[in-house]
């Protein structure tokens, strides 16, 4: 729960955050009388700042830490920048993911309320129930209390999920379109989806699918001729997901989606897994399909493969190497954990992201993503 005083009366709410964090022990009710410098100095000090003004005024003000929070005093910036200029790559990004957190502790102080039907009742309010309840399931009835910043990442992904994503490897459109959940991560980047369409199948009777997500790779198998798919994830919402794009591109027959952590039972002639790319603690739900601390869904694939593969079946591994790049884990440890698998590489295809951030020479890990390469390991039992 989140507490303040309103009018002299103690007032509470149950608190939502999608990351955990926990609720700020101060709360200060404010309005459209604060200046976005009395806002930036409370929200540097842990102040949650409720709004109580007009909403569009609260999104200004929003805008305006933004400004804020990014535009570093000269000397502070120099020595930043030199200190990045002088850093390792793992403490590069180190720093990059402590400057990430900072900057979203101060944009997460601006709170809003909600009434129990998740309707928000300031001026000029909008009316997000829909992506509300889309996100958090059926309203309780209870007051909620949720920070702008939260709010505006839910309804940005309702729209994400009412327009789709296409994806070029499903075919043409309009039947080629992947929707997003709030809490799965979008298949934006198309060029690990290329190379699971493209790779020569060892079979088309069986395939699993670990970590299905929003469910593109195994809409791809089937698409490519692969007669059933078992798919899991052990996240209730990616399995949702999941199913809703299966139905929709009209492969769900041949589908069968479990909640289990990794593999289903039995074997099969092909494995498939697009684990977390960096080796690092994640800080909320959906940062689970980029962080993958100690590698544990990546070892665990590998260790657990030999048992699931059917005689002469592959496993195939869909990998970047941005952290080898990032110096977060050596290509060597890769070989190692493969080889103490008893497994072998039976071939790999690379492709070159196509992303914005590859080409961002602004960017503070720009040398590692210029240089990164996604790969399809195919490995089979040595």
């Amino acid at each position: 729960m989140i507490h303040w005083t309103q009018e002299g009366q103690a007032q509470q709410a149950l608190w939502r955050s999608e990351s955990g964090a926990s609720a700020p022990r101060r709360v200060e009710v404010v309005d459209d009388t604060l200046s976005a410098d009395a806002a930036y100095r409370m929200a540097c000090e842990g102040t949650g700042l409720l709004w109580q003004g007009d909403f569009q005024n609260a999104r200004h003000l929003l805008q305006a830490l933004m400004r804020r929070v990014d535009r570093k005093p000269r000397k502070s910036a120099a020595k930043a920048t030199q200190k990045l200029a002088s850093a390792t790559p793992a403490e590069a990004f180190h720093l990059h993911r402590q400057a990430q957190a900072q900057r979203a502790r101060v944009l997460a102080s601006v709170l809003i309320p909600l009434e129990g039907d998740y309707g928000i009742g300031l001026r000029r309010a909008p009316d997000w129930r829909l992506a509300c309840t889309e996100a958090w399931g059926p309203a309780t009835g209870e007051r909620t209390v949720a920070t702008l910043r939260e709010l505006l990442g839910l309804v940005g992904a309702h729209e994400w999920r009412k327009k789709g994503v296409e994806v070029p490897a499903l075919g043409a459109p309009p039947n080629n379109r992947i929707h997003p959940h709030y809490g799965v991560f979008s298949p934006v980047r198309g060029e690990y989806v290329e190379l699971v369409a493209n790779a020569p199948l060892p079979g088309k009777a069986l395939a699993f699918d670990i970590g299905v997500g929003t469910g593109v790779l195994s809409a791809v198998l089937v698409r490519r001729g692969v007669q059933r798919v078992v798919a899991t994830d052990q996240d209730p919402r990616a399995l949702a997901c999941a199913q809703d794009n299966l139905r929709r591109l009209g492969v769900l027959p041949k589908v069968e989606l479990l909640q289990a952590d990794l593999f289903p039972p039995g074997r099969a002639p092909l494995v498939v897994c697009n684990p977390p790319w960096l080796p690092a603690r994640a800080s909320s739900p959906i940062e689970h399909a980029v962080y993958d601390e100690g590698s544990r869904m990546l070892r665990g694939f590998l260790s657990g493969l030999a048992e699931h593969l059917a005689p002469g079946g592959e496993g195939w591994l869909i990998l970047s190497d941005l952290a080898e790049h990032l110096a977060l884990r050596p290509r060597a440890q890769l070989l190692q954990w493969i080889a103490e698998a008893g497994l072998q590489v039976l071939g790999r295809h690379d492709v070159k992201p196509r992303h914005a951030k590859a080409t961002d020479a602004s960017d503070p890990l720009h040398a590692a993503r210029a240089a990164e390469v996604t790969s399809l390991w195919r490995l089979g039992v040595a």
